[in-house]
C-alpha cells in the first residue's frame, strides 16, 4: 500500500520517465523495523521480474524477485512523514507466507 502523499512525493522528486517505476530493494547498512544491518533503498527502474507490484497513476511500484530475501514474510506499507517531508516505510508481518 502506498499513501497518496507518498505517491505524489515519488512523482515530484524522482522524475520518473515513461515506462519506469519505483523499485524497492534491500541494501547493506542501516536497519529497518525487521532487519538489522540492512535498510530499504529505492531506485527508478523498469520491472523485469517483479515478486510484487502495484500501479498508481500509471507508475509501477515494485520489488524484484532477486530481493525476495528482504521482503519475504512481510507486506510493505509506504506512508508519508509530515515532519521529514518524505516517505516512511512500515513492514507488516504477512502470516499467509
Amino acid at each position: 500500500m502506498i499513501s497518496e502523499k507518498a505517491q505524489k512525493w515519488f512523482e515530484n522528486e524522482l522524475g520518473i520517465s515513461e515506462g519506469k517505476g519505483v523499485r524497492f530493494l534491500g541494501k547493506v547498512y542501516g536497519d529497518t523495523q525487521v532487519h538489522e544491518g540492512f535498510s530499504l533503498a529505492i531506485d527508478v527502474d523498469k520491472p523485469t521480474d517483479p515478486m510484487g507490484i502495484t500501479e498508481v497513476n500509471g507508475i509501477p511500484y515494485f520489488a524484484e524477485s532477486g530481493d525476495e530475501w528482504f521482503f519475504s514474510g512481510y507486506d510493505l506499507e509506504v506512508g508519508f512523514d509530515e515532519k521529514q517531508g518524505e516517505p516512511e516505510y512500515f513492514f507488516h508481518e504477512n502470516k499467509d507466507k
